[in-house]
């Protein structure tokens, strides 16, 4: 079930709500427990052992953890556990296939073969979520959470199940315990959750369009004009999909109580790759921060040890993304980036106008995500030849301007909605104004998405294949 359906925007969610704000308050938590599993059973009810035993191996450790913290030694063992039991979940499921297939290539190595194991949505989410637990507890970041069915509501909690944003257990914890609600949170969580829907069924599936035609596109018809142009809307169909699922997500959290970190701040605005992964998927990025950067030295040895730091953080978030070795190559290609910046190009950046800095950053981010979405090296290489005029085929072609034609006001809507544009001119509205517009606003987008959806089949969203 994904939240931009009509099932759950007129089933789904109404029941939820309704039985959340009937039924007395302690059994709040126990009716989203029941939910939580029917929203991630609906498509592959097949994973729900999977989910439940995560929730209990991490539930008994954080426990464990609890109980023996005098006992350092003793913790730290059950750290490591849970820490190899999680870790071994995820690589089995998600990257079996990628090992076996890679080791297959190696002459006398054709003894593991591929199992074609379906990947359980949103495993790479709840994994790290639920892996960070214990070590918060062990850390004394986190109370341990001793009841089973408000530990696995957390877990399982459907608005951020399956795409984010990572939610840790320390930043909800007494929100689970207590949650006071108001008018004017869930009224905001409505407001953002439609915001989010708009993103996603407006701007992202209808740039996907232009993508997916020049995806499809033979490589030998690639011209310079039309490879840009589809790796430009896949960069707004990328931010538009994610950001919107995260709004979705936010949006629901306030209407159930809960307030959730933010997970995008305009990142088509930074002028560094640095600025950049502080705005993009902010709650993965503190994620590695806080769990493998700082626990590996961060930046207190000196720069080569930062350095060697970024490139495993870096690698780790490449593959983290999906099991292909194109992420893996991803994530490098901007632990380069980092790395040069925080050896000198952020200091030459001090003395270069800001929209050299700010053009630099969107062609760096665009030519990436050229590895991100093609699957494999050579077909990348060959987009990228097309992209600088070396595949040979010319710099555009009848189709390129008549797709450009087609799609322009929706590229430039798109380039204008990655801004703080919009948001700067409606905080200049007087707020009298604003109580009356706002609302409409949002039945409108709310119409134009629900009409979109009846009319439509086509509505992916990206990140559940990670």
């Amino acid at each position: 079930m994904v939240f931009s359906s009509l099932i759950f925007l007129f089933i789904y969610l109404p029941v939820v709500l309704a039985v959340y704000y009937i039924v007395p308050v302690k059994w709040r938590n126990p009716w989203l427990f029941v939910v939580n599993f029917i929203f991630y059973g609906w498509g592959e009810p097949v994973y729900l052992f999977l989910m439940i035993f995560s929730i209990t191996v991490n539930y008994i450790h954080g426990y464990f953890i609890h109980k023996y913290r005098e006992n350092d030694a003793l913790a730290k063992r059950f750290v490591l556990s849970n820490t190899i039991i999680n870790l071994a979940l995820l690589v089995f499921f998600k990257y079996f296939d990628l090992i076996a297939v890679t080791l297959s290539a190696i002459p006398g190595l054709h003894f593991i073969t591929p199992l074609g194991i379906t990947l359980p949505i949103g495993i790479s989410f709840y994994t790290f979520q639920t892996m960070s637990y214990p070590i918060d507890v062990y850390r004394e970041d986190a109370d341990v959470q001793k009841n089973y069915i408000s530990f696995g509501t957390f877990v399982a909690l459907f608005p951020q199940l399956i795409a984010g944003p990572i939610v840790r257990y320390k930043d909800v914890s007494e929100q689970l315990d207590f949650r006071a609600g108001s008018l004017d949170q869930f009224a905001s969580g409505i407001r953002r959750f439609i915001v989010g829907l708009g993103k996603k069924v407006l701007i992202a599936n209808t740039v996907s369009l232009l993508w997916n035609i020049y995806k499809a596109m033979p490589l030998s018809e690639l011209t310079v004009l039309g490879s840009w142009l589809g790796i430009i809307a896949f960069s707004f169909q990328i931010y538009f999909d994610f950001s919107g699922y995260s709004d979705m997500a936010i949006g629901l959290g306030r209407m159930l109580g809960f307030e959730f970190l933010e997970n995008f701040d305009y990142p088509y605005i930074a002028k560094s790759i640095t600025e950049f992964w502080r705005r993009w998927h902010m709650s993965l990025g503190t994620w590695f921060r806080d769990y493998v950067y700082i626990p590996l030295g961060g930046n207190r040895r000196g720069y080569g040890r930062q350095f060697l730091n970024i490139i495993i953080v870096w690698a780790l978030t490449g593959i983290w993304h999906g099991a292909n070795w194109t992420f893996l190559v991803w994530g490098i290609y901007y632990a380069f980036f980092l790395i040069l910046e925080k050896s000198f190009l952020l200091r030459v950046f001090e003395k270069t106008p800001p929209w050299i800095q700010h053009l630099y950053t969107l062609l760096i981010v665009v030519c990436g995500w050229v590895f991100f979405d093609l699957d494999s090296f050579s077909r990348a290489g060959h987009y990228f030849s097309a992209m600088f005029g070396a595949s040979g085929t010319g710099l555009f072609s009848p189709a390129d301007l008549y797709y450009l034609s087609n799609f322009a006001i929706m590229l430039i809507v798109s380039a204008l909605a990655s801004t703080k544009m919009w948001k700067n001119l409606y905080d200049k509205i007087n707020p009298r104004v604003q109580s009356v517009i706002t609302p409409l606003l949002i039945i409108i987008v709310l119409a134009l998405s629900t009409a979109y959806l009846v009319d439509n089949s086509y509505n992916p969203f990206i990140y559940f294949r990670f």
